[in-house]
């Protein structure tokens, strides 16, 4: 069953927060995203670098679904794919909704698992500001809401392009909702 489309795929070589727009990209089994900054076994980003460069890196790949952009859109920000430094951005799936463990297959090789939210930061009001604000919030019980995609690590490579279908497997329940890594 096809639940939905990749409409962008990015990457940046360096720590930058946006990446660039590309045709195409390679996940790399237990890697990440081929070319990539955060490729790697262990943790990339610089603040879990500082805490403990062991750690498992959890946030191989991220996603974002093209429906925020259109949502931070109408709220008058204007956001293309890969500006929120996700690598890839899809429509169709509720990234969000989806429990840990998830799979994502991506053009019918590539898969990615899903580990958990992406925790923004405030590098998004740098780019953007008052973004941040339209992606964390609060729920009617004061949790914290964290809308600004998922991440994931790649359990199968392969290329993803701009167009791939995407099937989503769930795990066998009980589900565990997604949770900041």
């Amino acid at each position: 069953m096809t639940d939905g489309r990749v409409t962008a795929v990015s990457l940046s070589a360096t720590h930058t927060f946006g990446k660039t727009r590309r045709p195409g990209i390679r996940l790399l089994a237990g890697l990440g995203v081929e070319g990539d900054a955060h490729l790697g076994v262990t943790v990339r980003h610089r603040s879990r670098v500082a805490q403990d460069p062991t750690q498992p890196n959890l946030r191989q790949v991220h996603l974002i679904p093209a429906e925020l952009h259109d949502e931070l859109e109408g709220a008058g920000f204007s956001v293309a794919a890969g500006q929120l430094g996700e690598n890839i951005t899809t429509r169709g799936v509720d990234l969000l909704g989806l429990p840990v463990g998830a799979l994502l297959r991506l053009g019918g090789v590539a898969t990615v698992e899903i580990t958990g939210l992406r925790n923004p930061c405030l590098q998004i009001d740098a780019f953007r500001p008052g973004l941040l604000r339209q992606v964390v919030g609060r729920d009617e019980a004061g949790r914290l809401i964290r809308r600004a995609g998922v991440m994931g690590v790649v359990v199968a490579g392969g290329e993803v392009r701009p167009g791939d279908a995407i099937e989503v497997e769930l795990p066998p329940p009980p589900h565990r909702p997604l949770d900041r890594v």
